[in-house]
């Protein structure tokens, strides 16, 4: 048997999403239930820019899916957003979502498929894990980063909202 290349490390930004009550249910609304999720999510502008296998890897989850994006720490609140506005819509769609950021190794499945493990993935799911029904929850990890950028938009817009006001008096 040929020795499998290293697994290669890198840092992903992960939105685990699981459909509440879900084994509760009848097996053809399952499968009802995870197209109508594909498709809310496919239907996304966070998902619809991403590259498949270089800006986003996604992962069945059974009950679920975790969306792993590589690039943007804002991707996962972004895409989450997208799907709760989408899925309050559909009252019959309860989902929870769990949004962690860090370590994961590329790997392949045993079906040699693209897949990841580690720290990453394996914290978002158990964040998502502490919600209920249309909670989107985050780690310390992810909160931080979101309010250091919420902090620099915010400073952004107040220079331009600035910059306009000069501007406007010297006209």
């Amino acid at each position: 048997m040929a020795s499998d290349p290293q697994p290669q490390l890198d840092f992903a930004h992960v939105l685990y999403v699981d459909l509440v009550g879900y084994s509760k249910l009848l097996m053809e609304q399952q499968f009802s239930l995870i197209r109508e999720l594909t498709e809310i999510v496919q239907g996304t502008t966070t998902y619809q820019k991403a590259r498949p296998g270089e800006d986003i890897i996604v992962l069945p989850t059974g009950d679920g899916m975790a969306l792993a994006f590589f690039g943007s720490p804002t991707a996962p609140a972004e895409c989450a957003v997208e799907i709760t506005m989408v899925a309050q819509q559909r009252p019959h769609v309860s989902l929870r979502m769990g949004i962690h950021s860090g370590p994961v190794y590329h790997v392949s499945d045993i079906n040699a498929n693209l897949n990841i493990s580690g720290g990453g993935i394996n914290i978002a799911q158990r964040v998502m894990d502490c919600g209920d029904d249309g909670h989107i929850l985050v780690s310390r990890t992810v909160a931080d980063v979101l309010e250091k950028k919420k902090t620099k938009s915010s400073k952004e817009r107040e220079k331009r909202e600035i910059g306009r006001a000069s501007c406007r008096k010297r006209v």
